[in-house]
């Protein structure tokens, strides 16, 4: 089996390993420790395993751990803490937006993405941002209203972040 020394950043820290060709960003971070980042489908079609790289929500399933060489990779655990959550993370839990929490971990990056690109985004558009992420227990109206909440609370009013480079 050919292997490749992969080395990228996860939440700010360095990661350097000795990885197959073949394995994906979802199965080497997993491998890392990095837990939180959901297995689903492994098809790209429920966004458990979503994760920002370089500041973009992708399906970690999707992308090959060599493409995130010399690229920022963020979990979940890289936008706030137990002690210090972020205002996303405050919310989905004040509106009751976590059930199973099977899927909040990809929400809340697509979420972070969105609202760092637009800090005052429409319903629809957060609809939209968050297509891509299926929750099977709240239904999405808790979700979209947690993220409507963070519009009004911790963004940065009127600033929009370029978008990163993708895959």
């Amino acid at each position: 089996m050919k292997t490749l020394s992969v080395q990228f950043k996860v939440n700010g820290e360095e990661v350097q390993a000795e990885m197959p060709t073949h394995i994906t960003l979802l199965q080497a971070l997993r491998e890392l420790g990095y837990t939180e980042v959901k297995n689903g489908c492994e098809k790209g079609d429920c966004g458990s395993c979503t994760v920002l790289l370089d500041g973009l929500p992708v399906n970690s399933c999707l992308v090959l751990a060599v493409q995130a060489t010399g690229r920022e990779v963020t979990t979940v655990r890289g936008i706030g803490s137990l002690d210090n959550l972020h205002p996303l993370q405050k919310n989905f839990i004040e509106h009751g937006a976590i059930q199973c929490g099977f899927c909040t971990p990809g929400m809340l990056l697509s979420a972070k993405a969105l609202l760092d690109e637009n800090p005052s985004p429409t319903r629809k558009e957060i609809r939209e941002q968050i297509s891509g992420n299926l929750c099977r227990c709240t239904g999405y109206v808790k979700i979209v209203d947690a993220i409507m909440e963070t519009t009004s609370e911790g963004s940065k009013a009127g600033k929009r972040r370029p978008r990163a480079r993708k895959c």
